[in-house]
């Protein structure tokens, strides 16, 4: 029986390592899937430190799963594989400790069936979550024993936003699976956010995850000045920084995809070269402008003011850069985050630098923004709902058509007219389950979506109100008699004098 406790971790030293990668196993597409999975699996067994939590997405079949699973199961004797969709969503996690619960929650908004060459809709996004037990002997009695992890993988972009069709879906996806943090960082527990969440830092989704979830991104706790995207990004080029190199990307930047340093994103030429043997290298100081992270870990939660403690992220790293050993390729068309975290002692009255605070908002602008977008995705897809029934109609009136033409046509001819009305009302009735099903289901999500976003935004405009009362109260209450200062409430506050000027002693 695996001993419930972590090989790597002590009561002196109460710690979690972290991985999670995108691992790029779409069956029958991504090139050598099944034998870059199994060394996945080989080198998550073998990293230093010992992971004790592992999130995996586009892992799509059982075969890869067990694969891992098979390799890592002295480090990681608990798993769990989540079916979702028609194919499968492609989310696994692996722990060190045993999962207790685990759910897979849909999201409402998700790509679109008629978009059957992306398959985002057919794979059924959604929210890998899983509720672990941390042993007692290491991680105490408390709250900060409970473990909640959300691993995910957001709609894919497919141009730059705003351009992008499914910015509004992947947004919506943001603000669901921020709701599930939420809810796990009041109860109490250490909850952890990981995957591919397919968005840049600072992005819509990005702003809506790290406001309302209470949960931070790794990555710009420890390096708060990285990139928003790649150097090729508008965003990037207004801050007016030189191209990066590949070294820097994953050092600082914590760039996960499309880095020169990944063999997927080679040109063609380049991977001929490499299938037949050639191992080709390319420097670290080799600029860079594609690269950018897509890849995150958020944490929070797990504050306890009965026993003082506290999780913190203690280092944070780009990993699974290494090759395949014999293939010569990168193990994935992305690389990895690692993370580590320590439970630590804190004095009581000092705040999680981890959380955000309860009923946090952004600016009702931002708001305002997602609000706009909702409506403009809202429009164009009524419109798609009524060209989608137009057409189920105009086929169903021709279909019939070519049934009465039967009639008074030669034999080839009632063939064409046949063939021609059981192809057109397929195509027809197709259509028209996406307009008077899907569509309308699309639309149902959207504007619930709406709503709340429209509810956080009236909370914003109040937060904001209520600064601009108070701030203009104290303008008010200026030096008055006495050399005293009125507070909001009317009372005098205590004032100091540094270099002739009077301040307010907050």
């Amino acid at each position: 029986m695996a001993s419930s406790a972590h090989p790597s971790s002590s009561s002196s030293d109460p710690t979690i390592h972290v991985l999670t990668l995108n691992c790029w196993g779409l069956k029958y597409i991504s090139t050598h899937r099944h034998a870059r999975l199994v060394e996945i699996g080989n080198r998550i067994a073998s990293a230093s430190p010992q992971p004790s939590l592992v999130c995996l997405q586009e892992c799509w079949t059982q075969q890869d799963y067990q694969a891992i699973r098979a390799a890592t199961s002295h480090i990681l004797p608990h798993g769990k594989f989540y079916f979702s969709g028609i194919f499968g969503g492609g989310l696994a996690i692996l722990s060190a400790w045993p999962i207790v619960e685990s759910s897979m929650y849909r999201y409402p908004l998700n790509g679109l069936p008629a978009a059957f060459y992306r398959g985002d809709w057919f794979v059924g996004k959604g929210v890998a979550c899983a509720r672990i037990e941390m042993p007692a002997d290491i991680f105490g009695q408390g709250k900060s024993r409970i473990l909640e992890v959300f691993n995910t993988h957001l709609h894919a972009p497919y141009k730059p936003e705003p351009l992008d069709t499914y910015v509004c879906h992947r947004t919506a996806q943001a603000w669901e699976i921020a709701k599930l943090m939420r809810h796990a960082v009041e109860r109490g527990h250490f909850v952890l956010g990981c995957g591919d969440f397919n968005m840049r830092p600072a992005s819509l989704a990005h702003q809506l995850i790290e406001t309302h979830s209470g949960v931070k991104d790794v990555w710009r706790v420890l390096h708060p000045d990285s990139s928003l995207g790649s150097a090729n990004d508008q965003v990037e080029r207004e801050r007016g920084r030189k191209v990066p190199n590949a070294g820097f990307n994953v050092t600082e930047n914590g760039a996960t995809c499309d880095s020169v340093l990944n063999t997927w994103r080679w040109n063609k030429g380049q991977q001929k070269r490499l299938d037949k043997g050639e191992d080709i290298t390319v420097a670290l100081d080799t600029e860079d402008p594609g690269a950018k992270r897509l890849d995150y870990i958020f944490f929070g939660g797990g504050g306890e003011r009965d026993d003082e403690r506290a999780w913190s992220v203690e280092a944070a790293n780009v990993g699974m850069m290494e090759r395949h050993p014999e293939l010569k390729c990168s193990l994935s068309d992305h690389f990895s985050v690692e993370a580590t975290f320590r439970l630590s002692t804190r004095p009581a009255d000092t705040p999680m630098a981890s959380s955000t605070p309860y009923g946090a908002v952004l600016p009702p602008a931002t708001y305002t923004t997602i609000a706009d977008m909702i409506a403009k995705y809202t429009s164009r897809e009524a419109k798609q709902r009524r060209i989608r029934v137009s057409h189920f109609f105009a086929q169903f009136a021709i279909s019939i058509g070519c049934l009465v033409g039967v009639w008074w046509t030669p034999n080839y001819a009632s063939f064409i007219l046949m063939l021609v009305s059981t192809l057109g009302l397929s195509a027809g009735v197709i259509d028209g389950l996406m307009g008077f099903l899907f569509v309308n289901s699309e639309i149902r999500a959207l504007k619930e979506f709406n709503w709340e976003i429209d509810a956080a935004k009236q909370r914003a405009v109040l937060v904001e109100a209520g600064k601009g009362a108070q701030e203009e109260t104290l303008e008010v209450g200026k030096t008055g008699a006495g050399g005293h200062t009125q507070g909001a409430v009317g009372e005098p506050e205590a004032m100091r004098e540094d270099n002739g000027k009077m301040e307010m002693v907050v």
